[in-house]
């Protein structure tokens, strides 16, 4: 997941995500911590050198930061005023084309709310040479005149920032971007109609809110909620003769007597969903038989049970990259995590469980709600814990063994059910709230409080028509889960001896950095390596 800014071509903002889809998903992220270096070192003189050698100690006397390094040069004329070619530039410019320049706009700190399908666009945030929601976003804003030609080429340069970062093919009902805008646009009376004129159907601005000069989207944000939608045919344990039932027998004989043996069938029982099919059947119709299955009750609780394990401050260093168990940002809060349906409370802030999962055509499909301080990346990690603890009979105390120093793979769950709900700002909003006390709307100090539910009828209508429809019908035509899990069975490796009826993690399990296994692999394939920085890394927190 490459994290680097880029203007997007204006040619963009018309067309539907699926038409430029970018192939592949979000790139691996890998810490590069490197320290800084001395521009003026790369290519030394001489002379430089033979004075290093002379005098030893003058480098002693450079300022130095408040880390005790030398200063970086790094930035040394990145700012326009000290590029030359920008000043060579502005030396040979007509004064007549300066003064017939475009007056210059205010521009006021501003948050804009708004929902989209992540389906066929390379995640939320802007990319060089990728099509992406705030690619598509920014254009549509420099196109409608919200944001300046000067500022155009650069997203930094209004401070464009976002509350909730969303891989490929991840949706959001809603979201927030803040940015420096133009809110009085002169012939323009209603941005937010203007803006999703140019807008594809699937991304929509529900609103654009006036915010203090302070605000900052991701920091002030208090806590998100994301819901994952997956068909319950993957809670059927895994297929006799398959990679993963094998090392799960192997498993389960090697443990003999355990305090969960009363909830777990016999090693050489088979699910009766198995016992009715061929032995030769084709994957196709083990699909047309999945989409039949129903979930029971007693797999609805299990679910629940497992869910509770990941409530509270917990250490997510498992299910997150590139951070050391020892890194104290793995530490995060989660509020709420439930297996049923989403339902809106008087303020849009409660929720309640429906025992029942829902069916859509032939398949039966789970939901799982998460409400928690923010994610390290991958709630996707999280579903997948849940669902293969459950499917194979492992204990909910393995998530409490899933918090400890010892690494263990964690495959993702597919994109396709991850979806924002919306991030949470009660903090600002009570902040405001006393700000707002003694003043009118119509004072230019006033402050809106942000409020998704204002919107939520078209919020919903978007769910309804670009989101759950979407992703019903992709996994109709793709079998999208129905793939996933068969790549996970199909692996037989110790990566996932973890998954076991005594609910321990075995030293077999441990997975090292430099080991690769086949469901590893496939996700490489997803995401191609990249490079970044601690900096670039929390910012895709979301």
């Amino acid at each position: 997941m490459t994290e680097d800014t880029g203007a997007p071509t204006s040619s963009s903002a018309k067309r539907p995500c699926d038409e430029d889809a970018v192939q592949g998903s979000p790139k691996r992220v890998r810490v590069d911590i490197q320290s800084t270096v001395d521009v003026n070192t790369l290519n030394p003189s001489s002379d430089v050198l033979q004075g290093d050698k002379k005098h030893p100690k003058r480098r002693d006397a450079y300022p130095k930061s408040r880390h005790g390094k030398e200063k970086d040069k790094k930035n040394l004329g990145r700012r326009r005023r000290n590029r030359p070619e920008v000043n060579e530039t502005r030396a040979e410019t007509d004064p007549q084309d300066l003064s017939e320049k475009s007056p210059r706009l205010p521009k006021r700190q501003s948050a804009i709310l708004l929902g989209f399908c992540g389906t066929g666009c390379a995640g939320m945030q802007i990319q060089p040479n990728a099509r992406t929601i705030e690619g598509v976003l920014f254009d549509a804003l420099v196109r409608v005149g919200a944001v300046s030609s000067d500022n155009a080429d650069d997203p930094t340069k209004v401070s464009l920032g976002r509350a909730a970062r969303t891989d490929a093919g991840v949706h959001a009902a809603g979201n927030l971007v803040s940015l420096k805008l133009i809110t009085q646009i002169p012939g323009v009376p209603d941005v937010v109609k203007a803006v999703n004129e140019l807008l594809p159907p699937e991304i929509r601005v529900w609103g654009i809110v006036r915010v203090q000069n302070s605000f900052n989207a991701r920091t002030s944000c208090d806590s998100r909620r994301y819901t994952y939608f997956f068909p319950s045919y993957l809670l059927i344990p895994p297929k006799p003769g398959s990679g993963l039932y094998e090392t799960l027998q192997r498993q389960a004989v090697s443990s003999g007597s355990s305090p969960t043996a009363t909830v777990c069938p016999p090693p050489d029982t088979v699910h009766p969903f198995w016992t009715d099919s061929s032995p030769v059947s084709s994957k196709d119709d083990d699909l047309q038989r999945k989409r039949r299955w129903r979930a029971g009750t007693e797999d609805i609780q299990k679910l629940r049970e497992i869910a509770q394990k990941f409530e509270g401050t917990r250490n997510f260093y498992n299910f997150t990259v590139g951070r050391e168990f020892s890194d104290r940002s793995t530490q995060r809060h989660m509020k709420k995590i439930e297996v049923g349906f989403l339902l809106r409370g008087l303020q849009g802030l409660t929720t309640r469980q429906i025992a029942d999962p829902v069916v859509y055509g032939s398949t039966e499909w789970i939901s799982v709600m998460f409400h928690g301080q923010s994610f390290m990346l991958h709630q996707r990690k999280m579903v997948s814990a849940l669902v293969l603890c459950c499917r194979t009979c492992t204990p909910p105390q393995v998530i409490e063994e899933l918090y400890g120093p010892r690494q263990v793979f964690i495959p993702k769950v597919p994109a396709l059910g991850l979806l924002l709900e919306y991030p949470i700002f009660e903090s600002y909003n009570r902040k405001i709230e006393s700000v707002n006390e003694n003043l009118s709307q119509d004072d230019p100090e006033f402050r809106p409080p942000i409020d998704f539910e204002i919107h939520r009828e078209a919020i919903d209508n978007l769910k309804q028509t670009h989101i759950y429809d979407r992703m019903r019908e992709t996994e109709d035509h793709r079998a999208v889960f129905d793939a996933w899990v068969r790549t996970v069975d199909a692996y037989s490796g110790d990566d996932l001896l973890y998954l076991n009826p005594r609910g321990i993690i075995p030293s077999a399990a441990d997975f090292s950095a430099t080991s690769k296994t086949e469901v590893d692999e496939q996700e490489d394939e997803e995401e191609q390596d990249a490079v970044m920085d601690k900096a670039e890394l929390v910012d895709m927190e979301g």
